[in-house]
């Protein structure tokens, strides 16, 4: 059977594996009763009808079903994944078989991660959504005449938010993004639970180690944070939190958790879960206080978060002893866990966010790259806040799908909340 243009561009690693995942793209829009209305909605009303749209995030069976929404909205789409790790190769080939072009595969090194990072750029989009804001940056960088014809886009992470604001600030951001994790929506849920479940998931099923009683040290305590730290206690842990920001600190203390600098913690974790987006916040000297058996993962964006050029420093040997597990053997004797290489433990070693949680994400990034493309000429080339009757109307969306109905103000309460006459 000939292959297809699109097959023919994608470079994926077996597009054999669509089949299979397909049922994983099934199994998930079963699930998202939000992108199953954005879908049926664009496909109506074709809001991207005629131009190319480059996706960049984490290429699972959730991810791959938004950017089937968007090919229904009239786009053309190319993806690619913003991890090496996280990569799902039988979803990307549904995705390619679906017609969608695809520049990914599970496992790539630092330089293929790049190359196909630039092939996803040589489709020329006019919009972008983008995980960690790696698409921006490489744009902005290196292909600054290219990024004069993107109309705008979305950015799903709290790294890429930073990352893009720092562009902002010294007035060099080109197009307009909207700052999909920082909608009410997206925090609120997609951080907290999402995070909270998905890397509790990861380290559950690759470990095959109990959490109750253990020690549980939460490097940041952020909406992700707040989530790591609530599963963690669900499941039995004694809990651990550090922080930098004193107004956090006092607020997970009265959340019932301990506080301490990160030295001090270090001799005391069990399980170590990095959650700050910062680069360094276990290094050298806290591989030296650590007990034997400490095990330690990563749940930012960057595999930077855990020093593993100091930990390899330290370490008189290394090797993987379960898949996703290095050992790192200390010269006295102590063995110190690293869970899938640093990187993002709940995709790395995982499937992602529950889909219910992500089904509220992504309808907001559907209609947020909607809000961007029909606005696009009135928005500064500046990071954008997701429009408060978008957050609202997919939460009240939400709460359709599940059954659930709440009160509205009458007339008069709301004639009460808006005067100063009480």
């Amino acid at each position: 059977m000939a292959k297809t243009a699109v097959e023919m561009e994608s470079q994926i690693r077996d597009i054999s594996l669509a089949p299979q995942g397909k049922r994983k793209l099934e199994w998930v829009k079963a699930h998202m009763p939000l992108l199953n209305n954005m879908e049926e909605r664009f496909r109506e009303e074709q809001p991207f009808r005629g131009m190319r749209v480059a996706i960049c995030l984490h290429l699972e069976a959730k991810t791959g079903y938004l950017a089937q929404v968007i090919q229904a909205g009239g786009a053309e789409v190319a993806v690619c994944g913003s991890n090496p790790l996280s990569t799902q190769d039988d979803v990307v080939a549904a995705l390619v078989d679906s017609g969608i072009t695809a520049y990914a595969w599970h496992n790539t090194t630092e330089e293929e991660y790049k190359m196909l990072i630039d092939k996803t750029l040589d489709f020329n989009p006019h919009a972008i959504i983008d995980d960690g804001a790696d698409l921006v940056s490489i744009l902005h960088s290196q292909r600054p005449q290219q990024a004069r014809d993107v109309i705008g886009g979305c950015e799903e992470t709290t790294t890429g938010i930073h990352r893009l604001k720092a562009l902002a600030a010294e007035g060099s951001l080109r197009f307009p993004m909207m700052a999909v994790n920082d909608a009410y929506c997206k925090y609120l849920f997609d951080n907290r639970y999402g995070t909270g479940q998905s890397v509790w998931d990861g380290i559950n099923r690759t470990t095959n180690l109990v959490v109750a009683g253990k020690t549980v040290v939460v490097v940041g305590y952020g909406w992700c944070g707040k989530g790591v730290a609530m599963r963690a206690k669900g499941q039995g842990a004694k809990v651990i939190v550090t922080e930098i920001d004193p107004i956090k600190a006092i607020e997970a203390y009265m959340d019932g958790f301990q506080v301490m600098a990160m030295q001090e913690a270090a001799a005391q974790g069990d399980v170590f879960v990095t959650v700050t987006g910062n680069k360094d916040v276990i290094a050298d000297r806290h591989f030296d206080a650590m007990k034997d058996g400490a095990v330690m993962c990563n749940a930012g964006h960057f595999d930077i978060e855990i020093s593993k050029p100091d930990l390899e420093e330290r370490a008189a040997s290394v090797r993987e002893v379960r898949t996703n597990i290095d050992e790192y053997s200390m010269e006295d004797g102590r063995r110190l866990y690293l869970l899938a290489g640093g990187r993002l433990v709940n995709l790395a070693a995982g499937d992602g966010h529950p889909a219910e949680v992500m089904d509220l994400t992504f309808a907001l990034q559907a209609m947020s790259l909607q809000y961007v493309v029909e606005n696009a000429k009135k928005l500064k080339p500046e990071v954008h806040p997701v429009p408060e009757h978008l957050d609202r109307y997919a939460a009240n969306l939400r709460l359709q799908t599940m059954g659930i109905e709440i009160d509205t103000l009458t007339r008069e309460q709301e004639e009460y909340l808006k005067s100063w006459m009480l």
